[in-house]
């Protein structure tokens, strides 16, 4: 009797988890549909030609948001040509040539505190340090260099994790070949973990094309077209402060929900490129 009513009891706990478990799951998917439907519903008609191929005009009263869409751009290119090499070798050093464990766990435990960090103080900090001390005054640059703080951390671990799956046994056979320990590294161990790196250069983006509070910080919100070279050294507005400006500062929310449905679509081009290539890699591993 006892150990009927004790399998019942089980029984009837495993079906409350799992009822649990699904009713969570099940909100936690009609709220991400919610919010994808809402704002392309409410973004997707409202963007036009003109807007993504104009320059804003006060003076015409004309709208447009190509300055900020190549500000994105430059920031994203100038973000990721200095965050990559730096993550990747540091990632290298800690998992190759580190000895120190003390040393290994340090560096770790700095990284991680460094991506909690709210983004807001990184931008207090990259206004004082980059635009003030450094006198690079506001602009990407700045913002650029600001977010190659931010995304470290994330590039570093992505590819220390993937350093640590090559097989022990991959290293001491090109050892025994003669190989040297560079060589190793670079035919052998970082071939192996590409996908890593590319994983977090693809997460990379995504937060620096989701960032604002440390860009109004450091590179401010100016609707000026400018080349890669003359944008780099200026104020510029990337999409996510051309946002901010034009639903907070001027009230367009038309434009802003426009340009919310820009970001969600690279959004979710994003999740999708991470995907596809964990899943190539994932079949040129296997083969």
């Amino acid at each position: 009797m006892k150990k009927s009513s004790g399998t019942l009891r089980r029984r009837l706990y495993n079906g409350g988890m799992k009822i649990l478990c699904v009713a969570a799951a099940v909100c936690t998917a009609a709220l991400a549909a919610f919010m994808v439907i809402y704002v392309l519903a409410k973004g997707l008609p409202h963007i036009s030609w003109e807007l993504l191929s104009g320059s804003p005009s006060y003076i015409s009263e004309k709208i447009g948001i190509l300055p900020d869409i190549l500000n994105t751009l430059y920031i994203v290119l100038a973000t990721l040509l200095i965050v990559l090499p730096l993550g990747v070798c540091a990632a290298v050093y800690l998992t190759e040539y580190a000895k120190s464990k003390r040393l290994v766990s340090a560096i770790e435990y700095a990284a991680e505190t460094l991506s909690g960090i709210p983004s807001i103080i990184y931008g207090l900090v990259g206004m004082l340090f980059f635009c003030q001390f450094l006198n690079m005054k506001t602009s990407l640059l700045a913002g650029a260099l600001t977010l190659v703080i931010m995304n470290l951390p994330t590039v570093m671990r992505t590819t220390q994790e993937s350093l640590k799956t090559v097989p022990q046994s991959y290293r001491e056979g090109a050892f025994g070949l003669g190989a040297g320990k560079w060589r190793v590294i670079r035919t052998v161990v970082l071939p192996d973990c590409v996908d890593g790196i590319i994983t977090g250069c693809i997460l990379s983006v995504g937060r620096i094309l989701g960032e604002s509070a440390a860009l109004l910080f450091t590179a401010g919100f100016a609707h000026t077209l400018n080349g890669i070279f003359e944008g780099l050294n200026s104020a510029g507005a990337t999409l996510t402060v051309a946002l901010y400006v034009y639903a907070k500062e001027e009230g367009e929310f038309e434009v802003a929900f426009a340009i919310a449905a820009i970001l969600m679509l690279l959004t979710l081009l994003i999740n999708a490129l991470t995907t596809l290539v964990g899943r190539y890699f994932g079949r040129r591993k296997r083969t």
